[in-house]
């Protein structure tokens, strides 16, 4: 099996990959809410969503997508924020089975982003 370096839709911020495939496996890293021209949107819902495209952008480059996410980690600024993000991701996750998930508050992120999603997802066959 080969190692496959994939692209997302914003460079990483450090000396690590957007994402990683082998085999049938896409390993997502955490994308924060920012678009391709690094703005960041207005809002937790709008931060969420771009987030989540973000990550499904990198997907796309494994050959996955939201469909076949297994495993997601959402790491929130301010756990306030719950049920903000909750119902964006309940839009983009909307499947019978849907990832198993963790969210957690972290005390900071990265240039201080309210929010952080990584996944890990299935390739599609």
């Amino acid at each position: 099996m080969e190692l496959k370096k994939l692209e997302g839709a914003t460079p990483a911020l450090g000396p690590y990959s957007a994402g990683v495939s082998i085999g049938d496996l896409v390993f997502v890293s955490g994308q924060i809410p920012t678009d391709e021209n690094g703005n960041l949107p207005e809002g937790i819902e709008a931060q969420a969503e771009q987030s989540i495209r973000n990550v499904q952008t990198v997907l796309e480059n494994g050959g996955s997508d939201l469909r076949h996410v297994v495993k997601t980690t959402v790491f929130l600024r301010d756990i306030a924020d719950f049920a903000a993000v909750n119902e964006v991701y309940a839009r983009f996750f909307d499947g019978d089975v849907k990832p198993a998930r963790s969210c957690v508050q972290a005390a900071k992120l990265p240039k201080d982003m309210p929010l952080e999603i990584e996944a890990i997802g299935v390739k599609i066959r």
